[in-house]
């Protein structure tokens, strides 16, 4: 029998926790398959083994490993892989197949440039916006970010688009912010490519909140989501993981 795990990140604030099993939730009620179970990296329960556990009791024959995460980095490439290897070895009759993050894709830069547009402030010809990532020590991660920035800068026709990064890459988001004040630009939109809330999340708020003596408009927008365009792609994402192609 089929089962889908779906990892997702997990965070020290509930709220995104319950962000993201709301998203999960609303994914699994349109993918036909009759176990499905959510499981988190680290900081909430269950962990993955606990979910994979979940899954063989309930009969599963067959899981795929569905990543809910946004880049291939450190979780993809070493955290999801040893934890499924040890599956194995705990159950070897099992068939295990492993899925992909959602990746860079266009249809994405449609939600940053919305996100933009639901803060409601007219975006003036001078105006910079500055694409916040998580970061990585996978150089991947800082490549398929700056494609990002590329692909929203066409997008939106902004004069510029900068990156920064959360953790591990440079510039850091701290650096970004304090530079883009002392160049000449009267707004300053800042686009998270996150994925929910959470501590990181907070970090930039919190930054912005302490900014002082500055005549620059500095706009949050929303992180991407639960929007439709994510749920459909993690939906796809599900699918295409069943296929014996992606088994690891």
């Amino acid at each position: 029998m089929q089962g889908v795990l779906y990892v997702s990140h997990g965070s020290r604030i509930s709220e995104a926790t319950s962000e993201a099993v709301t998203c999960i939730t609303s994914v699994q009620q349109q993918v036909e398959v009759p176990l499905q179970e959510i499981c988190f990296l680290e900081l909430a329960e269950p962990d993955v083994e606990q979910g994979i556990d979940n899954l063989v009791n309930q009969g599963a024959s067959r899981i795929s490993i569905v990543p809910v995460l946004l880049l291939s980095a450190g979780h993809y490439y070493k955290d999801i892989p040893e934890e499924v290897n040890q599956a194995k070895l705990k159950y070897p009759s099992i068939t295990f197949t492993y899925g992909r993050p959602l990746g860079v894709q266009d249809r994405f830069i449609n939600i940053l440039a919305q996100r933009i547009e639901e803060t409601t402030i007219s975006v003036k010809p001078d105006a910079k916006i500055l694409l916040v990532g998580r970061g990585s020590r996978n150089p991947q991660t800082k490549i398929d970010i700056e494609n990002v920035g590329g692909k929203l800068q066409r997008k939106t026709n902004v004069t510029r688009v900068d990156v920064c990064f959360l953790a591990a890459c440079d510039p850091s988001f701290e650096q970004a912010i304090q530079s883009s004040l002392k160049e000449e630009h009267s707004q300053i939109f800042i686009v998270p490519y996150l994925w929910f809330t959470g501590v990181l999340l907070r970090s930039i708020e919190k930054e912005i909140s302490e900014l002082t003596n500055s005549n620059k408009n500095v706009v949050l927008c929303r992180q991407l989501g639960d929007h439709p365009i994510i749920k459909r792609a993690l939906k796809e994402r599900v699918y295409e993981s069943f296929k014996k192609g992606v088994q690891k």
